[in-house]
């Protein structure tokens, strides 16, 4: 996580929207809140969990809000289901991300993020839609797992996302207003366990991929 790109980004609004959205400032803030997480992490990697796809297809995503993937405890768990199901979880928080910019409606997005990450796309959906304006992208994204904090409750999804194209434009006259071929970013998208689910909490845009 993580979907604000050039035209890919996570930013501080979560993932993979048009770069011109994305202030300087915002972006340090948003890495600055999820560097502590990081830092906490054991570096243990799990190269088969969410290997990349060399076909480039998109991948597929859990049913949001499917509660066979969001109510598991990872103390009761071994390390690869937790794995697959944190990965399942990203899946679905990109889909939703992409939805609720293609609406402007942000209802459904709780049931896939939390704060940090949840105010702020949240935000930034509700200004995009008070001037009028809508986007549209397509991303493919091939996430793994990375890390996890020592109390197993965060884990640490890495993606070379990429977006194929972005567009923004005007709800009043349907005009194109801005937009155009993406580019492939690297994103680092926490996933953490709360309330019975596991659910992206916060993403950070790194070097192109």
């Amino acid at each position: 996580m993580a979907m604000r790109a050039r035209p890919v980004r996570s930013t501080p609004h979560g993932c993979c929207r048009p770069k011109s959205r994305a202030p300087r400032a915002a972006r340090t803030t948003a890495a600055a809140a999820l560097l502590p997480l990081a830092l906490t992490a054991c570096g243990t990697s799990h190269p088969a969990a969410g290997t990349f796809s060399p076909t480039g297809r998109a991948a597929t995503a859990t049913p949001l809000g499917d509660p066979s993937t969001a109510s598991q405890d990872p103390s009761k768990l071994p390390t690869p289901e937790i794995d697959k199901i944190v990965l399942d979880r990203y899946r679905a928080y990109q889909k939703m991300y992409q939805r609720v910019y293609e609406t402007n409606d942000p209802t459904d997005l709780p049931t896939v993020a939390i704060d940090p990450v949840l105010s702020r796309v949240t935000a930034d959906v509700e200004r995009t839609k008070a001037k009028h304006e809508i986007w549209r992208f397509t991303n493919i994204s091939n996430p793994k797992v990375y890390a996890r904090s020592k109390d197993g409750m965060t884990v640490y999804v890495i993606d070379c996302l990429q977006t194929l194209a972005s567009y923004k434009f005007s709800t009043t006259t349907g005009k194109r207003l801005a937009g155009g071929e993406g580019s492939s970013y690297i994103h680092r998208t926490a996933v953490h366990y709360s309330g019975g689910q596991w659910r992206v909490a916060d993403s950070i845009e790194g070097d192109k991929c």
